[in-house]
């Protein structure tokens, strides 16, 4: 069927980009003999839980930490109470605190039960005596036990060594069974969930398997596909019905932990410290598109993780949405980063290299002279523009479209890189020959354009020069083969992001750093651009960029304001903030709705952070111990006591409990007191809840 699974990447693409003739071969799978581990999965409970918390077996805690008694306190107050319930017992039982606690047996059992010579005989008398004893003994017992905390002690100590395996996981009613396909059988598709239902069973279906065909269940509810086409399709390939356009249905290996139901991937664990919320503290911590949607920002040094523990994770999972027909998703890096294999992508753009398949359209796609001014000024000199806010760059893009306006309509493309720069450069031979052709073709309108922009040159403040060095850095041998307009090539174009495709584009860094800053902003110009126009938004976009130096600028982070509300979002990594502008650090924070600072970052990276978490009201307990000092033996004697059973000397205590305003994380604790391999981050959704920032050991 014609699902959000299933259509082709290119037909929003400049030029097609060419397929294999056939769905690749699946990777070798191990030998199923039935579906019960991926029953197993899907039954799992995933309950609601705080933004942030892996839900895949998530068993809520409380919100405030339960005060527990140190361990040798409860055992020594524990033992206490036992020797005095025994001591309380004995004296009773002896004499010693007189007969008193006779009297309810006296006032409550007959005179006849008392004497050898009653109806129920000598046996039954000791029996009546002795099991008064007896629930003398448990009262006092109970009343000992309650006082030394004896069930917090089995709790403890006790209760866990006796602790037995979890048990299998109950099979479901039918009417709550998610192996069931209910939603279908509701809605009068019984045979095709039947047929899916013996799938899963049969262990024919996977996890990626169900994600693409609820995706594609949902595009029947909301009318974007007919019931009967999608039934059809489904009784006839079953597991494998409404493929990707590629034909896989999973990645060639993973590195993290996924959860389609969800759509959750899992970086690490929060760390059980004080300084992380009690519920959510040993709970893991992940991902998912709700919380993409509002945007990521990770800073740390080289090595701190970036790429191998947030990026890399995050465009696995964003892959395997894609195969579920849910995201598209553009990974861009320097070549021979960690971003996984091309096997795991439709479209891999190596600019530079010669045996790269695809190209990168220079233009976005777009056939709107202006608004390809727009995306080009903003990669060519984006990073020179004032980062105050108000400033743009206006006049880069005004006289990039007084040229690129008249060549598409002279020659129907807009121009390559040599011509674009001849323009720039106000090069008297094709500036001559786009006039005769504007004036041959009666574009009067087009010809004030040129005029203007003929007008300009040579003039103080004429940008057209800038342009033209910025261009020269494109205009190179090893970029020869790239950037062609001519249909000679096979452009990639962000349009296809209204279609569930997989894009890797690697940037030429060695020798070429300018020039990956530039591409690097033109591929986020261009995405910012095309997501926000798209019009099926269901599907959710995302732009992973490994390195984002020299890229934020001012209409950057406006671009990622906006992609909130286009159910899109973005992924940048920093090696410091230093790389941005200082203008512009407060506003990028403040754009991104999840921010991560990983180990190693310098103390004015970490002032930046510690400002955008700001500050909270805590509780602080100010102690001051004075030694108590016992005069009399008796008193000694006690105080010895107590030295044995607490360990310490006995001291009078005074608290004073105070409210005060404290920074949730210091610029000092953020950088050096996150150990190696961990990381503080805070999260939005894109409902507008919160997580506060929580220490993460990402290596778990």
């Amino acid at each position: 069927m014609d699902s959000d699974g299933t259509q082709d990447a290119r037909r929003a693409q400049a030029n097609p980009v060419p397929r294999p003739a056939g769905p690749p071969p699946m990777p070798a799978m191990p030998p199923r003999p039935d579906g019960s581990a991926f029953l197993a999965w899907l039954r799992t409970p995933r309950p609601e839980a705080a933004p942030g918390v892996w839900r895949f077996g998530y068993r809520p805690r409380p919100e405030q930490e339960p005060e527990e008694i140190p361990a040798r306190q409860l055992l020594s107050g524990a033992l206490i109470a036992f020797l005095v319930g025994w001591l309380i017992w004995s004296l009773l039982q002896n004499g010693y605190l007189g007969t008193w606690w006779w009297i309810p047996f006296d006032l409550i059992v007959p005179d006849s039960w008392r004497g050898g010579d009653s109806q129920i005989g000598e046996v039954g008398t000791f029996l009546v005596y002795r099991g008064y004893q007896v629930l003398v003994a448990l009262t006092i017992m109970v009343g000992a036990g309650r006082l030394g905390r004896w069930n917090e002690v089995w709790r403890r100590f006790v209760a866990p060594r006796f602790r037995r395996p979890r048990p299998q996981a109950v099979v479901p009613a039918p009417a709550d069974d998610p192996a069931g396909w209910n939603q279908l059988r509701a809605a009068g598709a019984v045979e095709a969930a039947e047929r899916l239902a013996g799938d899963a069973r049969s262990g024919l279906m996977r996890d990626v398997d169900h994600a693409r065909i609820t995706r594609a269940w949902q595009g029947v509810r909301s009318g974007r596909h007919s019931l009967a086409t999608f039934t059809s399709a489904v009784l006839k390939d079953g597991a494998m019905a409404c493929l990707h356009p590629s034909g896989e249905r999973d990645l060639p290996g993973r590195l993290a932990q996924h959860d389609l139901v969800t759509g959750q991937v899992r970086l690490g664990v929060t760390v059980d410290d004080p300084r992380n919320p009690y519920a959510y503290r040993g709970t893991g911590l992940a991902l998912g598109p709700d919380l993409l949607g509002t945007s990521l920002l990770a800073v740390g040094p080289a090595g701190s993780g970036k790429t191998g523990r947030v990026v890399w994770p995050v465009a696995e999972s964003l892959c395997l949405h894609a195969l579920a027909g849910r995201a598209a998703v553009v990974v861009v890096g320097a070549a021979g980063a960690r971003l996984g294999p091309a096997d795991a992508y439709d479209v891999v753009v190596r600019i530079g290299n010669p045996e790269s398949v695809h190209d990168l359209d220079l233009y976005g796609g777009t056939t709107d002279p202006d608004e390809a001014a727009a995306i080009l000024a903003e990669a060519l000199v984006g990073d020179l523009a004032d980062p105050h806010p108000g400033s743009d760059s206006r006049r880069s893009t005004t006289v990039l479209a007084q040229l690129l306006g008249p060549f598409r309509a002279v020659h129907g493309r807009f121009p390559s890189v040599p011509e674009l720069r001849g323009l720039l450069d106000g090069a008297p031979g094709p500036m001559s020959e786009l006039r005769t052709a504007l004036q041959d073709a009666g574009q009067d309108s087009l010809l004030r354009e040129l005029d203007a922009r003929e007008r300009q040159l040579g003039h103080p403040g004429d940008v057209g020069g800038v342009l033209a060095d910025r261009l020269a850095l494109l205009d190179r041998p090893a970029f020869a083969g790239f950037f062609d307009t001519s249909g000679q090539s096979r452009p990639f174009s962000l349009k296809a992001l209204d279609h569930p495709v997989r894009v890797r584009i690697d940037l030429p860094e060695r020798g070429h750093a300018d020039a990956s800053r530039m591409l690097a902003r033109l591929v986020l110009a261009q995405f910012t651009a095309s997501v926000t126009v798209r019009e099926d938004r269901s599907l959710f976009a995302c732009l992973v960029l490994d390195d984002a130096t020299g890229v934020v600028t001012p209409e950057a982070v406006r671009g990622i304001q906006r992609l909130r509300s286009a159910h899109a979002g973005a992924v940048l990594t920093l090696r410091t903030l230093d790389d941005v502008p200082r203008p512009l650090r407060g506003p990028l924070l403040g754009a991104t709705g999840c921010r991560v600072a990983l180990s190693g970052l310098t103390p004015w990276d970490g002032q930046d952070f510690a400002e955008v978490w700001g500050t909270e009201w805590t509780e602080t307990r100010d102690v001051t111990d004075r030694q108590i000092i016992a005069e009399t033996p008796a008193g000694k004697a006690v105080h010895m006591l107590r030295r044995v059973i607490t360990g310490k000397a006995p001291t009078a205590r005074a608290v004073t409990v105070r409210q005060v305003e404290r920074e949730r994380w210091s610029a000092s604790e953020l950088a050096h007191a996150v150990p190696p391999g961990h990381a503080v981050l805070s999260l939005t959704n894109v409902k507008g809840e919160h997580a506060p920032p929580l220490l993460v050991d990402l290596r778990d």
